[in-house]
């Protein structure tokens, strides 16, 4: 099959591509600290996702706050990304390879569209896309597959000649619900025992692992 096996490869933002769960938490508790004078735990803001951190925000401190608490957050998320974030070592090498081959990328995020452009111009990685479709692009949130299934749709591919690459089992429910194929990959996965019980359709390790499987598989 031309493009390899998967001409269309979906990759989750945080935790997959990126190492930025730090700054996550941190530009979160940035606001929760200067309006409710209190900080949570990691685990207390995981729980927090899936819709896009307006609809995090829109809980905690009421619908009127959005719109001012946003532009903080993504002030606190921008100032101290070099700090806190990391562009997982070899990413780059994997986009590049799956350029070559000629395969149409995507991202599928959580992240609401500030967030992710942001991480993807501060890593110079925006250009390796094809679509990016942000928390902010769909209705439904993750574990929902609307996310996977509007990258199908943009691009009239079938669910067989797509692969979805992620850490959550968020990701996981949303390939299932689409009907695509999932790669999990535990380099920087907070859930790893549940993904690996998952038995997904291929498991990756580290980022080199990774790259050579898409290199092997490129026919």
């Amino acid at each position: 099959m031309k493009n390899g096996q998967f001409p269309c490869v979906i990759f989750d933002m945080d935790g997959t591509l990126t190492q930025t769960n730090d700054l996550i938490f941190a530009s979160f508790n940035h606001i929760t600290q200067k309006y409710l004078d209190k900080a949570y735990t990691p685990k207390e803001i995981i729980a927090f996702f899936g819709p896009p951190e307006e609809g995090a925000i829109e809980k905690l401190l009421g619908a009127d706050q959005v719109e001012k608490a946003m532009d903080e957050l993504c002030e606190a998320y921008q100032s101290r990304h070099a700090e806190l974030a990391r562009l997982h070592s070899g990413i780059k090498d994997v986009l590049s390879l799956l350029k070559g081959q000629g395969r149409t990328l995507a991202v599928f995020t959580g992240k609401g569209h500030r967030t992710a452009s942001i991480t993807l111009e501060a890593f110079n990685i925006a250009s390796y896309f094809d679509v990016v479709v942000s928390g902010n692009d769909v209705v439904n949130h993750k574990p929902h597959p609307e996310g996977i299934c509007k990258v199908m749709e943009k691009y009239s591919l079938t669910a067989d000649r797509v692969l979805m690459v992620g850490d959550s089992m968020a990701d996981v429910h949303a390939s299932r619900g689409a009907g695509v194929k999932m790669a999990a990959v535990l380099w920087d996965s907070y859930d790893k025992e549940r993904v690996l019980a998952a038995r997904t359709d291929f498991v990756f390790h580290n980022v080199s692992e990774m790259f050579e499987w898409f290199r092997r598989n490129s026919h």
